[in-house]
């Protein structure tokens, strides 16, 4: 039997490698990246870096201006505290509707942070967080909440990209996410809810 093979694209790989740069908070927010720069430094043409760059763009990790290198997107204090004003009452409606049940697809993303090496890059907790997060909501069965919800999740990742320094210890966030999970799929509505606010009422740490 043949198994499929899909090749990465170089746009694709490079795409990837910025991503997880980003996420990781290696690249910090506002730094410029020039086209002829990453072309020397990941030895690949600038079309190719082009191309990659408009694909991180579309994603609103970076952000163009005309005649302008590309820059990685700043979200200040005030924005990060609006996204938590936006995400409270629509995580409060998810609280409310699993209360009394378990997400799979939730418990298996904290099995997976759970499982990540402790020097894995912080990328990989961001994509498990936003797994994990993301699997309790289109578990309520809502379309415009999920529409909703994945509109904030571009802001939401580059939040947590700052939550490295809060959790620099990951077994807290593993933990806490756990116990979220766990008062969620245990009910009552009150506690679920309850749970639900305490664990979005967090500082951001700093750059």
């Amino acid at each position: 039997m043949t198994l499929p093979f899909h090749p990465v694209s170089a746009v694709g790989a490079l795409a990837d490698a910025l991503r997880r740069r980003v996420l990781s908070g290696e690249i910090a927010p506002g730094t410029a990246l020039p086209e002829q720069e990453l072309s020397t430094l990941y030895g690949v043409a600038r079309p190719t870096v082009r191309e990659a760059l408009a694909v991180l763009v579309h994603e609103g990790l970076l952000r163009r201006e005309r005649h302008r290198s590309a820059q990685v997107t700043e979200v200040t204090e005030a924005d990060l505290d609006d996204l938590m004003f936006v995400r409270r009452p629509l995580e409060d409606l998810m609280a409310t509707a699993l209360t009394g049940r378990r997400v799979e697809e939730a418990d298996e993303a904290l099995a997976r942070m759970t499982a990540l090496p402790g020097d894995a890059p912080w990328a990989d907790v961001v994509a498990e967080h936003m797994a994990l997060h993301q699997a309790l909501i289109v578990a309520v069965g809502s379309p415009r909440l999920e529409r909703l919800y994945t509109a904030l999740a571009v802001e939401t990742r580059l939040g947590l990209v700052r939550l490295r320094t809060v959790y620099s210890d990951r077994h807290l966030l593993v933990a806490e996410h756990r116990d979220l999970l766990d008062r969620i799929g245990q009910g009552p509505p009150e506690a679920a809810r309850r749970a639900v606010a305490a664990h979005l009422d967090h500082g951001w740490g700093t750059h």
